[in-house]
Protein backbone atom coordinates (compact mmCIF):
# COMPACT_ATOMS: atom_id res chain seq x y z
CA UNK A 1 0.00 0.00 0.00
CA UNK A 2 1.12 3.55 -0.73
CA UNK A 3 0.10 6.94 0.52
CA UNK A 4 0.05 9.73 -2.07
CA UNK A 5 0.78 13.22 -0.86
CA UNK A 6 0.11 16.14 -3.24
CA UNK A 7 2.84 18.74 -3.36
CA UNK A 8 1.64 22.04 -4.78
CA UNK A 9 3.89 23.28 -7.56
CA UNK A 10 4.13 24.40 -10.98
CA UNK A 11 4.61 21.37 -19.20
CA UNK A 12 4.06 19.28 -23.19
CA UNK A 13 3.96 21.11 -26.60
CA UNK A 14 2.73 21.41 -30.34
CA UNK A 15 2.88 20.14 -34.02
CA UNK A 16 3.16 20.34 -38.07
CA UNK A 17 4.23 17.83 -41.30
CA UNK A 18 3.59 16.04 -44.64
CA UNK A 19 2.48 12.57 -45.68
CA UNK A 20 5.21 9.92 -45.23
CA UNK A 21 7.34 12.27 -43.14
CA UNK A 22 7.56 12.99 -39.45
CA UNK A 23 9.65 14.80 -36.87
CA UNK A 24 10.00 15.15 -33.14
CA UNK A 25 11.90 17.15 -30.54
CA UNK A 26 12.35 15.54 -27.11
CA UNK A 27 13.91 16.64 -23.84
CA UNK A 28 17.18 14.70 -23.74
CA UNK A 29 17.06 14.52 -19.94
CA UNK A 30 13.77 12.64 -19.63
CA UNK A 31 12.42 11.78 -23.11
CA UNK A 32 9.43 14.14 -22.93
CA UNK A 33 8.04 15.20 -26.32
CA UNK A 34 8.45 18.96 -26.68
CA UNK A 35 7.15 19.25 -30.24
CA UNK A 36 6.59 17.16 -33.33
CA UNK A 37 4.40 16.04 -36.20
CA UNK A 38 3.32 12.42 -36.68
CA UNK A 39 5.94 11.36 -34.09
CA UNK A 40 4.61 7.78 -33.79
CA UNK A 41 4.04 7.08 -37.50
CA UNK A 42 5.93 3.95 -38.54
CA UNK A 43 8.32 4.80 -41.37
CA UNK A 44 11.63 3.57 -42.79
CA UNK A 45 14.53 5.19 -40.91
CA UNK A 46 17.45 4.10 -43.14
CA UNK A 47 20.84 4.28 -41.39
CA UNK A 48 19.44 5.76 -38.18
CA UNK A 49 19.05 2.02 -37.51
CA UNK A 50 22.77 2.03 -36.74
CA UNK A 51 22.16 3.94 -33.52
CA UNK A 52 20.48 0.81 -32.19
CA UNK A 53 23.02 -1.49 -33.83
CA UNK A 54 25.79 0.31 -31.95
CA UNK A 55 24.02 0.32 -28.58
CA UNK A 56 22.89 -3.30 -28.91
CA UNK A 57 26.45 -4.34 -29.72
CA UNK A 58 27.94 -2.35 -26.81
CA UNK A 59 25.40 -3.76 -24.35
CA UNK A 60 25.52 -7.32 -25.73
CA UNK A 61 28.51 -8.38 -23.65
CA UNK A 62 30.38 -9.48 -26.79
CA UNK A 63 34.18 -9.18 -26.53
CA UNK A 64 35.05 -5.68 -27.70
CA UNK A 65 38.55 -6.36 -29.03
CA UNK A 66 39.14 -7.63 -32.57
CA UNK A 67 37.17 -9.62 -35.13
CA UNK A 68 37.93 -11.26 -38.46
CA UNK A 69 35.96 -9.79 -41.35
CA UNK A 70 33.89 -12.39 -43.23
CA UNK A 71 33.34 -12.32 -47.01
CA UNK A 72 29.64 -11.61 -46.31
CA UNK A 73 30.46 -8.54 -44.22
CA UNK A 74 33.05 -7.26 -46.70
CA UNK A 75 30.55 -7.48 -49.57
CA UNK A 76 27.65 -5.82 -47.73
CA UNK A 77 25.42 -3.74 -50.00
CA UNK A 78 25.40 0.07 -49.74
CA UNK A 79 27.66 2.52 -47.89
CA UNK A 80 31.00 1.06 -46.88
CA UNK A 81 34.22 1.58 -44.96
CA UNK A 82 35.86 -0.85 -47.42
CA UNK A 83 36.62 -3.77 -45.15
CA UNK A 84 38.76 -6.54 -46.63
CA UNK A 85 37.64 -10.17 -46.20
CA UNK A 86 39.94 -12.07 -43.83
CA UNK A 87 41.35 -8.88 -42.27
CA UNK A 88 41.35 -8.37 -38.51
CA UNK A 89 39.74 -5.14 -37.30
CA UNK A 90 39.08 -3.85 -33.80
CA UNK A 91 35.44 -3.56 -32.79
CA UNK A 92 36.19 0.00 -31.67
CA UNK A 93 37.15 0.89 -35.25
CA UNK A 94 34.04 -0.88 -36.56
CA UNK A 95 31.80 1.08 -34.18
CA UNK A 96 33.35 4.36 -35.31
CA UNK A 97 33.00 3.32 -38.95
CA UNK A 98 29.38 2.39 -38.25
CA UNK A 99 28.38 5.67 -36.58
CA UNK A 100 30.69 8.17 -38.30
CA UNK A 101 30.81 6.79 -41.86
CA UNK A 102 27.63 4.67 -41.84
CA UNK A 103 29.43 1.54 -43.01
CA UNK A 104 27.01 -1.28 -43.83
CA UNK A 105 30.00 -3.62 -43.89
CA UNK A 106 30.84 -2.51 -40.32
CA UNK A 107 27.21 -3.19 -39.30
CA UNK A 108 27.39 -6.72 -40.69
CA UNK A 109 30.79 -7.42 -39.09
CA UNK A 110 29.55 -6.25 -35.68
CA UNK A 111 26.34 -8.27 -36.09
CA UNK A 112 28.24 -11.47 -36.89
CA UNK A 113 30.67 -10.84 -34.02
CA UNK A 114 27.99 -10.32 -31.35
CA UNK A 115 25.09 -12.38 -32.69
CA UNK A 116 26.86 -15.21 -34.51
CA UNK A 117 24.98 -14.22 -37.66
CA UNK A 118 22.99 -11.31 -39.03
CA UNK A 119 19.74 -13.03 -38.05
CA UNK A 120 20.96 -13.74 -34.52
CA UNK A 121 21.98 -10.13 -34.00
CA UNK A 122 18.73 -8.73 -35.45
CA UNK A 123 16.91 -10.86 -32.88
CA UNK A 124 19.04 -9.19 -30.19
CA UNK A 125 18.17 -5.76 -31.61
CA UNK A 126 14.45 -6.49 -31.47
CA UNK A 127 14.67 -7.96 -27.97
CA UNK A 128 16.54 -4.86 -26.87
CA UNK A 129 13.91 -2.64 -28.50
CA UNK A 130 11.17 -4.47 -26.57
CA UNK A 131 13.15 -4.15 -23.35
CA UNK A 132 13.49 -0.39 -23.78
CA UNK A 133 9.83 0.05 -24.73
CA UNK A 134 10.30 1.03 -28.39
CA UNK A 135 6.76 0.08 -29.41
CA UNK A 136 6.86 1.53 -32.94
CA UNK A 137 10.03 -0.34 -33.93
CA UNK A 138 10.88 -3.55 -35.76
CA UNK A 139 14.25 -4.40 -37.32
CA UNK A 140 15.07 -6.87 -40.10
CA UNK A 141 18.74 -5.96 -40.60
CA UNK A 142 21.51 -4.08 -38.72
CA UNK A 143 22.21 -1.40 -41.35
CA UNK A 144 18.86 0.11 -42.33
CA UNK A 145 18.65 -1.25 -45.88
CA UNK A 146 15.07 -1.02 -47.06
CA UNK A 147 12.66 -3.77 -46.09
CA UNK A 148 8.87 -3.40 -45.86
CA UNK A 149 8.93 -4.65 -42.28
CA UNK A 150 11.97 -2.63 -41.15
CA UNK A 151 10.24 0.35 -39.53
CA UNK A 152 10.40 2.74 -36.60
CA UNK A 153 9.10 6.22 -35.76
CA UNK A 154 10.60 9.64 -35.16
CA UNK A 155 9.85 9.29 -31.45
CA UNK A 156 11.33 5.80 -31.08
CA UNK A 157 14.43 6.86 -33.02
CA UNK A 158 14.85 9.88 -30.75
CA UNK A 159 14.58 7.52 -27.78
CA UNK A 160 17.25 5.28 -29.32
CA UNK A 161 19.63 8.23 -29.23
CA UNK A 162 18.33 9.17 -25.76
CA UNK A 163 19.21 5.73 -24.39
CA UNK A 164 22.47 5.62 -26.35
CA UNK A 165 23.72 8.90 -24.91
CA UNK A 166 23.34 7.47 -21.41
CA UNK A 167 25.99 4.89 -22.31
CA UNK A 168 29.49 6.29 -21.89
CA UNK A 169 31.08 4.37 -24.78
CA UNK A 170 28.24 5.09 -27.18
CA UNK A 171 28.29 8.79 -26.30
CA UNK A 172 32.03 9.01 -26.99
CA UNK A 173 31.67 7.34 -30.40
CA UNK A 174 28.52 9.21 -31.48
CA UNK A 175 30.11 12.57 -30.65
CA UNK A 176 33.49 11.91 -32.30
CA UNK A 177 34.34 14.49 -34.98
CA UNK A 178 37.49 12.84 -36.36
CA UNK A 179 38.83 9.31 -35.89
CA UNK A 180 42.29 8.06 -36.84
CA UNK A 181 42.00 4.66 -38.46
CA UNK A 182 44.93 2.30 -38.00
CA UNK A 183 45.84 -1.16 -39.32
CA UNK A 184 46.04 -2.00 -43.02
CA UNK A 185 44.04 1.06 -44.13
CA UNK A 186 45.29 4.00 -42.05
CA UNK A 187 43.63 7.37 -42.44
CA UNK A 188 41.35 9.88 -40.75
CA UNK A 189 37.56 9.68 -40.83
CA UNK A 190 35.39 12.78 -40.49
CA UNK A 191 31.90 12.38 -39.09
CA UNK A 192 29.29 12.51 -41.88
CA UNK A 193 26.95 14.41 -39.56
CA UNK A 194 28.03 17.88 -40.60
CA UNK A 195 26.37 19.69 -37.67
CA UNK A 196 28.65 17.87 -35.25
CA UNK A 197 31.72 19.23 -37.01
CA UNK A 198 30.34 22.71 -37.71
CA UNK A 199 27.66 23.59 -35.13
CA UNK A 200 28.88 24.00 -31.56
CA UNK A 201 25.43 23.15 -30.14
CA UNK A 202 25.28 19.77 -31.94
CA UNK A 203 26.99 17.14 -29.81
CA UNK A 204 26.16 13.80 -31.42
CA UNK A 205 23.90 12.12 -33.95
CA UNK A 206 23.49 9.99 -37.05
CA UNK A 207 22.67 10.50 -40.71
CA UNK A 208 20.66 8.25 -43.01
CA UNK A 209 19.36 7.91 -46.56
CA UNK A 210 17.68 5.40 -48.84
CA UNK A 211 15.38 6.05 -51.79
CA UNK A 212 12.46 4.62 -49.83
CA UNK A 213 13.18 6.50 -46.57
CA UNK A 214 14.46 9.76 -48.02
CA UNK A 215 16.83 11.78 -45.86
CA UNK A 216 16.73 10.87 -42.17
CA UNK A 217 18.63 12.62 -39.39
CA UNK A 218 19.03 12.42 -35.61
CA UNK A 219 20.86 15.11 -33.62
CA UNK A 220 21.61 15.63 -29.94
CA UNK A 221 21.96 19.33 -29.08
CA UNK A 222 23.17 20.93 -25.87
CA UNK A 223 23.30 24.62 -24.91
CA UNK A 224 23.56 26.32 -21.52
CA UNK A 225 22.54 23.14 -19.73
CA UNK A 226 19.52 22.56 -22.02
CA UNK A 227 19.59 19.25 -23.89
CA UNK A 228 17.30 18.21 -26.74
CA UNK A 229 17.17 15.50 -29.40
CA UNK A 230 15.74 16.26 -32.85
CA UNK A 231 14.76 13.54 -35.36
CA UNK A 232 13.40 14.09 -38.87
CA UNK A 233 12.29 11.32 -41.21
CA UNK A 234 12.02 12.00 -44.95
CA UNK A 235 13.00 15.67 -44.82
CA UNK A 236 15.13 17.08 -47.63
CA UNK A 237 16.10 20.19 -45.67
CA UNK A 238 17.11 18.37 -42.52
CA UNK A 239 20.31 20.28 -41.63
CA UNK A 240 18.50 23.61 -41.49
CA UNK A 241 15.37 22.15 -39.90
CA UNK A 242 17.39 20.61 -37.07
CA UNK A 243 19.20 23.85 -36.31
CA UNK A 244 15.95 25.78 -36.41
CA UNK A 245 14.04 23.39 -34.15
CA UNK A 246 16.85 23.25 -31.58
CA UNK A 247 17.21 27.03 -31.62
CA UNK A 248 13.48 27.44 -31.10
CA UNK A 249 13.48 25.21 -28.02
CA UNK A 250 16.56 26.89 -26.58
CA UNK A 251 14.87 30.29 -26.99
CA UNK A 252 11.41 29.34 -25.74
CA UNK A 253 12.22 26.94 -22.91
CA UNK A 254 13.96 27.53 -19.60
CA UNK A 255 15.31 25.11 -17.01
CA UNK A 256 12.92 25.26 -14.06
CA UNK A 257 13.77 23.73 -10.68
CA UNK A 258 10.53 21.97 -9.77
CA UNK A 259 11.91 20.72 -6.45
CA UNK A 260 15.08 21.71 -4.62
CA UNK A 261 17.22 19.06 -3.02
CA UNK A 262 16.86 18.88 0.73
CA UNK A 263 14.48 17.99 3.52
CA UNK A 264 10.66 18.08 3.35
CA UNK A 265 8.14 17.55 6.16
CA UNK A 266 5.46 15.62 4.25
CA UNK A 267 3.30 14.15 7.03
CA UNK A 268 3.32 14.37 10.83
CA UNK A 269 6.35 12.40 11.96
CA UNK A 270 7.64 11.73 8.42
CA UNK A 271 10.45 13.65 6.75
CA UNK A 272 11.50 13.15 3.12
CA UNK A 273 15.04 13.78 1.82
CA UNK A 274 15.48 14.58 -1.88
CA UNK A 275 19.13 14.05 -2.81
CA UNK A 276 19.10 15.89 -6.16
CA UNK A 277 17.00 18.80 -7.42
CA UNK A 278 14.31 17.95 -9.96
CA UNK A 279 14.54 20.16 -13.04
CA UNK A 280 12.45 20.39 -16.20
CA UNK A 281 12.64 22.22 -19.50
CA UNK A 282 9.44 24.29 -19.56
CA UNK A 283 8.01 27.00 -21.74
CA UNK A 284 6.14 29.95 -20.29
CA UNK A 285 2.70 28.39 -20.70
CA UNK A 286 3.68 25.13 -19.02
CA UNK A 287 5.06 26.58 -15.81
CA UNK A 288 1.63 26.73 -14.17
CA UNK A 289 0.69 23.18 -15.17
CA UNK A 290 3.22 21.21 -13.14
CA UNK A 291 2.14 19.21 -10.10
CA UNK A 292 3.99 16.91 -7.72
CA UNK A 293 2.89 13.89 -5.69
CA UNK A 294 4.93 11.88 -3.23
CA UNK A 295 4.29 8.16 -2.88
CA UNK A 296 4.99 6.93 0.62
CA UNK A 297 4.97 3.18 1.37
CA UNK A 298 3.11 2.06 4.48
CA UNK A 299 5.84 0.93 6.83
CA UNK A 300 6.81 0.94 10.48
CA UNK A 301 10.52 1.05 9.64
CA UNK A 302 12.46 4.10 10.75
CA UNK A 303 13.95 4.48 7.27
CA UNK A 304 12.46 3.61 3.88
CA UNK A 305 12.16 5.00 0.35
CA UNK A 306 9.36 6.66 -1.55
CA UNK A 307 8.91 8.39 -4.89
CA UNK A 308 8.57 12.03 -5.84
CA UNK A 309 6.49 12.09 -9.03
CA UNK A 310 6.28 15.19 -11.21
CA UNK A 311 3.43 15.46 -13.71
CA UNK A 312 2.56 17.93 -16.43
CA UNK A 313 -1.12 18.26 -17.32
CA UNK A 314 -1.73 15.04 -15.35
CA UNK A 315 0.91 13.16 -17.39
CA UNK A 316 3.81 11.73 -15.39
CA UNK A 317 7.15 13.17 -16.53
CA UNK A 318 9.82 12.53 -13.88
CA UNK A 319 10.12 10.17 -10.92
CA UNK A 320 12.84 10.61 -8.27
CA UNK A 321 13.59 8.52 -5.23
CA UNK A 322 13.24 10.10 -1.79
CA UNK A 323 14.53 8.74 1.51
CA UNK A 324 11.90 8.72 4.25
CA UNK A 325 12.62 9.05 7.97
CA UNK A 326 10.01 8.36 10.62
CA UNK A 327 10.18 9.67 14.18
Amino acid sequence: MMLCVSIGFMPIPSATAAVNSSWVVIDADNGRILDGANPHDQLPIASLTKIWTALTFIESGAPQKETVISPLAASAEGSSIYLEPGSTVSTDELLHGLMMRSGNDAAMALAEHAGGSEEGFVQLMNEQADLYGLKDTHFTNPSGLHDEKHLSSAYDTAMMLYFGMKNKKFKKIASTEHYTRKGTQPGVWENKHRLITSDTDAVAGKTGFTKAAGRTLATYFEKNGKKVIVVTLNNGNDWNVHKSLASQVFNEYTIVTVAKKGEYAVLPGITAYLKKPIKLLLNQEEKSKVSSVMRIPRSDAHSSFGQWIVSLDQEQVVTSEVELKRE
